[in-house]
């Protein structure tokens, strides 16, 4: 079997072609100049290797910090691309977190994001109307992009999405303590100590206390994606799975 012939790409084949135009080096008589004329190609090159270089790292300090996927992640990830490269991450997920309130508190604001019979150019238009002047540009894009796809029924996922790149970012890390009765100061920082094998190291943990009197007794415990009962309401129910 013939060995696999690696082709240039055609834009690599356009440039050098121009350049050799450029420098008259397509006639019969141009071996000369050919040769004069190597340096300044090698010099070329080398400039544009740099330069794709430079852009590659570039756009790898804007990547999200984190892989998340799905519909609402789309529009975040390119949401947070966008903040990253205007230097507005912290301003964008401010304003996002106000419009999440305002659509959690306003019956009025929600009935607007959600209602089908608004056609995609009015919704836009309002939404550049209350926004325009108020917001960075990056937030107003997202929320008339999404206004003119009928995607506002989607903006609470994607700004959760875009809250949880954020967190990424700033290396934070969610942990939940759940308990059937509230639980002191001391007890708290015993769970937290207990737990502190279980983070990332140099992880900034957020610790959070909610009561759930439905577990009788014990602990509930997320971290993450993680899930840990230790609650009696689930050994109760292990006992009454065991076939006696």
């Amino acid at each position: 079997e013939p060995p696999t012939t690696l082709l240039p790409p055609l834009g690599f084949i356009r440039l050098v072609l121009a350049w050799l135009k450029r420098c008259d080096l397509l006639s019969p008589t141009s071996s000369v100049k050919m040769l004069s004329s190597t340096a300044a190609l090698k010099t070329t090159l080398t400039a544009l290797s740099r330069r794709g270089l430079a852009t590659a790292a570039t756009a790898a300090s804007h990547k999200p910090p984190l892989d998340i996927y799905g519909l609402n992640a789309r529009y975040a990830n390119a949401t947070y691309i966008a903040a990253s490269k205007s230097n507005v991450l912290d301003k964008v997920e401010s304003e996002l977190l106000a419009i999440k309130q305002t659509a959690e508190s306003s019956p009025a604001f929600r009935s607007f994001l959600e209602n089908p019979l608004i056609s995609r150019t009015e919704k836009t238009k309002q939404v550049e109307d209350m926004l325009k002047a108020k917001t960075t540009p990056v937030t107003l894009n997202l929320m008339t992009t999404l206004a003119g796809n009928a995607r506002l029924i989607n903006i609470s996922g994607i700004i959760d999405n875009y809250v949880q790149l954020m967190k990424a970012k700033r290396g934070e890390v969610e942990a939940t303590i759940i308990s059937a009765d509230p639980l002191t100061k001391t007890q708290t920082d015993a769970v937290a100590t207990a737990m502190k094998s279980q983070f990332p190291e140099g992880a900034k943990v957020i610790l959070k206390s909610e009561v759930n009197p439905a577990i009788l007794g014990g602990l509930q415990i997320q971290i993450g994606d993680k899930f840990l009962d230790l609650s009696v309401g689930s050994r109760i129910e292990e006992v009454g799975r065991t076939v006696v």
